[in-house]
């Protein structure tokens, strides 16, 4: 029987992910949204490229959260966007009630799934749904640093004019500004980054990385990235729905790792069928340990002055 993963908010990040999930055939996929003619109208949409690019999959767009019944996957993107000059963290008040609302459907009709969160403000979103869930914790964690890697190996190719497919990029810690990209731990043809480049180009990148999705929110104007994090969404489905586990950094609940309890943060993780298999405790300098617990904390306030 084919896997089922539901995706809760039919916009641009949500419809995108569903795109690359149906094309890829790994599972039938179930776009929910209140505006219920916005789902059945991508979903659709995506039926109707079916025959043309030789896929057998089913996708359905709906407003009924009963449809997330026996779903394997659920994928939590539902919430208002970032505007320019609008910090995630500003997003927390109203994006916390939306989240709410969706939890309470997935206790009603899918308490086996696993949950992936991209709402922001990521990591106190991914937190907020562990704690009304109830679920374990290996069942609910965040996309957050997975896209913040992927955006670190994008802007590494540009400058060194190399193949992505040749770089290994890891970035931890939240998904916003106190994020912590790792060149010692980044990797360009298996050669350590800080031994590529000088130490200013480093930090230029490193910059970059931390306001990219600012950037991005800039340029469009009225919208924010969709395009790179539906890539990261399918990245970590691929992952659950298919048991190939791959290593992916997250926001994972922690309960003692680094030191740190009662937060989501970004952190190296296993992915596979059971969701966060594994949180890889990474050999952190003590300069990246600070800043690891700085950002924590950093997560903790928002959350505790959100609610």
């Amino acid at each position: 029987m084919p896997k089922k993963v539901a995706i809760i908010g039919a916009g641009n990040a949500g419809g995108t992910a569903a795109m690359r999930i149906a094309e890829s055939g790994i599972a039938n996929v179930v776009l929910i949204d209140i505006a219920e003619n916005l789902a059945k109208a991508k979903a659709c949409d995506l039926e109707d490229a079916r025959y043309s690019l030789g896929l057998d999959c089913r996708i359905e767009g709906t407003s009924d959260f009963g449809r997330l019944d026996n779903a394997d996957v659920v994928v939590i993107t539902a919430g208002f966007a970032r505007k320019p000059s609008m910090t995630r963290e500003d997003l927390f008040t109203k994006n916390a009630a939306v989240v709410k609302e969706v939890c309470g459907n997935i206790i009603n009709f899918a308490k086996s799934a696993i949950v992936v969160v991209v709402t922001n403000p990521l990591d106190a979103m991914t937190y907020w749904a562990f704690k009304l869930l109830g679920f374990p914790k290996n069942r609910v964690f965040g996309m957050g640093a997975s896209l913040d890697s992927a955006r670190f190996a994008s802007l590494i190719s540009k400058k060194l004019f190399v193949s992505t497919q040749q770089i290994r990029a890891l970035v931890i810690g939240s998904h916003g500004e106190t994020m912590i990209p790792l060149p010692r731990l980044t990797t360009v043809r298996g050669k350590e980054l800080a031994k590529i480049l000088p130490e200013s180009d480093i930090s230029a990148l490193v910059q970059e990385t931390r306001q990219r999705g600012a950037q991005i929110v800039s340029l469009y104007g009225t919208g924010s990235a969709y395009y790179g994090p539906s890539a990261a969404i399918y990245e970590i489905v691929h992952a659950l729905v298919t048991g190939q586990a791959k290593d992916i950094p997250v926001s994972a609940i922690l309960d003692g790792e680094y030191g740190l309890c009662g937060v989501a943060i970004g952190v190296f993780a296993r992915i596979g069928s059971r969701g966060v298999e594994k949180i890889i405790e990474l050999q952190l300098s003590t300069e990246e340990n600070a800043a690891l617990h700085q950002s924590a904390e950093m997560i903790k306030t928002s959350f505790k002055d959100g609610l």
